[in-house]
């Protein structure tokens, strides 16, 4: 089942978040997601919104998602966005209507 991992970053460090935003393609590429969405200026419509900046992305399912993840090419260069951002990270099932 589809998973779609969305990301909200506030950001701490705007060298180090582009340090790991320049290297980020290179890394994705290889774990056959997909990049939904990056806005650094969502349109809120309704609530507060905190955060400087949102990710989507889809994964054909949650093993796709944390060989991403956890994979040894993505922990490097994810020093970066945790020391340029704060980061609250949701893994979202898709949906599959019954019958």
């Amino acid at each position: 089942m589809t998973v779609y991992a969305i990301a909200q970053l506030k950001m701490t460090d705007r060298a180090a978040y582009d340090r790991y935003q320049a290297r980020f393609f290179d890394v994705f590429r290889k774990c056959g997601g997909r990049l939904l969405a990056a806005d650094e200026h969502p349109r809120v419509l309704e609530g507060e919104w905190r955060h400087d900046k949102l990710v989507m992305m889809s994964f054909p399912d949650e093993a796709a998602f944390f060989a991403f993840s956890n994979s040894p090419d993505y922990e490097e260069i994810s020093t970066d966005r945790k020391a340029g951002a704060e980061a609250t990270v949701l893994l979202v099932k898709g949906f599959a209507p019954a019958g």
